[in-house]
């Protein structure tokens, strides 16, 4: 039975009805995707290879809190665009939660997914573009204090990325790539940097285009 104020499984997208077995390796990643582009694939197998998860979950958001709303552009044409970039890889599953749950904050979204499966492990994955701007996300400590987190490496990933208050605050808790494995199943806080091969594709690049 779903907890309290979530709803069943089946409202979190067609491709995400099978339950999240006990102990199943699960990565989340959440953005506006507008529009998903093969970056945005390259870096959600990239954290599934290098750290062993059996599924990842696009979150398509309805609206980043951070930029104003004329700006987040059509939902249903940018979940489509992650569905088209995801068709060939079974394993990648775009889900509709966010809108589902009308959740706007990655913290609210994380909390609904461990009520509703207790018994999965969870892993947050974010572009090291992103991580800049972390600290400005509503209750990011408290994020980073809920679940292990994965940060990729991007083509525009700056040296103040690697330095913003994120990675200071939380620098003891850095995890060595050898065993980035581990990460998924760690007690929180614990986060890896990952350094991979770019594809040096933006959503900017490809609205302005």
């Amino acid at each position: 039975m779903a907890s309290k104020g979530i709803k069943p499984s089946n409202s979190f997208g067609k491709k995400a009805l099978e339950p999240l077995a006990a102990g199943m390796k699960v990565g989340l990643f959440g953005g506006s995707f507008d529009p998903a582009h093969i970056g945005h694939l390259h870096l959600a197998q990239t954290a599934k290879k290098r750290l062993g998860l059996d599924k990842v979950l696009w979150l398509v958001s309805p609206g980043n809190p951070l930029k104003p709303a004329k700006s987040w552009g059509n939902y249903s044409e940018r979940l489509q665009s992650a569905k088209d970039i995801t068709k060939t890889s079974p394993m990648q599953i775009v889900c509709e939660s966010e809108k589902t749950l009308s959740t706007r904050y990655t913290i609210d979204t994380i909390n609904g997914f461990k009520r509703r499966w207790p018994s999965a492990d969870f892993v947050w994955l974010i572009g090291a573009d992103n991580l800049r701007s972390f600290h400005l996300w509503r209750n990011w400590q408290q994020i980073v204090q809920t679940i292990p987190i994965a940060i990729i490496s991007r083509p525009d990933d700056p040296v103040r990325a690697r330095l913003s208050p994120f990675a200071r605050q939380f620098a003891k808790y850095r995890l060595p790539q050898t065993v980035a494995k581990s990460l998924v199943s760690r007690t929180s806080p614990a986060w890896v940097y990952l350094s991979a091969p770019h594809c040096p594709v933006s959503s900017t690049a490809i609205r302005q285009n």
